[in-house]
């Protein structure tokens, strides 16, 4: 039964609160992510899945809101925090949380997990467990797009950290010498893993390093959907018209630790509030209320709904056959002895 989040196909020159049914979506795409999360971190909790995550709690403004920007037929590569990358782009929640689970049924049959996530229907190529990892990927696949005359954009996402790796770099370089239609997104949510980007880096924000490579940089309040929204679409019909790429880095904060082994003695619970009065959901909720665009029943309707699409996801999932460890190496290529 396909439990697929709705695609938001947003409308150009407007932003995601203005109309009713883009509002109504935009919200449920968030709420997936939140929920969704949450979902697993209780899994987890309670003994029921097992190896790692990284959970994205906070951030979901930055993945729905530049996945908005893209058509169906456009592609993503994501990070080892990409959950909300995956949701947003629309996956069905039911083969994500197989995934997790270690079912046959999970996108990769069990064996990507948490941080390898691929889903080729969407556009997906895949989350990645090597930081900056994806970035050299979407340079790849944006000039493969070139090579052969279509229109599709690559929307490249990765952390703060991913900036001072090499990939990064030499990935930005040859995407702008070559005019790759490619959007480079640095979720900038302040910790590369345990360690302050204020301590990490001179630069005052992460856009500054577009001018080293000729292409525009923009630091955006990675919190603000409409903003991010505005601010990828503008970059990504750049890239559609041939023009190269961009880097957006969206400022923005996860309120649970770097992974499931992380005890957050690095920032203090004073900064964490702080940053939970930012709540992207709550702050689109109240300018579409605002706006007088969805009604407060509305929006308890749309989180509603979301919250049993996760319920039909867990159940789903866990009642799937496990993963078959005798079929580990099927799909591992090997040399055949002569």
């Amino acid at each position: 039964m396909s439990n697929e989040i709705e695609p938001l196909i947003a409308p150009s020159n407007s932003l995601l609160s203005d109309s009713p049914n883009t509002a109504r979506v935009t919200l449920g795409a968030m709420w997936a992510v939140r929920l969704f999360e949450e979902a697993v971190d209780s899994l987890f909790a309670r003994g029921l899945m097992h190896g790692t995550m990284h959970l994205s709690i906070g951030q979901e403004a930055s993945a729905v809101g530049a996945c908005a920007a893209l058509r169906p037929t456009d592609y993503i590569t994501s990070t080892h925090r990409g959950h909300g990358h995956c949701i947003a782009k629309g996956a069905d929640l039911t083969r994500m949380m197989a995934e997790l689970l270690a079912k046959q049924t999970g996108y990769c049959r069990g064996r990507g997990g948490s941080m390898h996530i691929a889903d080729a229907k969407t556009g997906n190529l895949g989350a990645n467990g090597i930081v900056a990892g994806g970035i050299p990927i979407a340079a790849g696949a944006a000039l493969a797009q070139k090579m052969q005359g279509t229109d599709r954009v690559v929307m490249c996402f990765f952390g703060d950290g991913a900036t001072n790796e090499g990939a990064f770099h030499e990935a930005l370089n040859l995407a702008s010498i070559w005019d790759l239609p490619v959007v480079f997104v640095c979720e900038n949510n302040k910790y590369g893993m345990s360690f302050s980007t204020e301590k990490s880096m001179k630069v005052a924000r992460i856009s500054d390093r577009a001018s080293a490579y000729a292409i525009p940089g923009y630091t955006v309040e990675g919190n603000d959907v409409d903003e991010v929204f505005k601010v990828s679409s503008e970059a990504v019909e750049r890239a559609r018209r041939g023009e190269g790429p961009t880097l957006i880095e969206n400022i923005t904060y996860r309120w649970k630790g770097h992974s499931k082994s992380d005890k957050n003695l690095y920032r203090t619970r004073e900064e964490i509030e702080d940053w939970k009065d930012r709540d992207p959901i709550e702050a689109f909720e109240a300018r579409i209320i605002e706006k007088g665009v969805l009604s407060q029943e509305e929006i308890a309707k749309v989180a509603a709904d979301i919250r049993e699409k996760i319920r039909t996801a867990i159940s789903e999932a866990t009642a799937a056959p496990d993963s078959d460890p005798a079929e580990l190496l099927a799909s591992v290529f090997r040399q055949v002895q002569s």
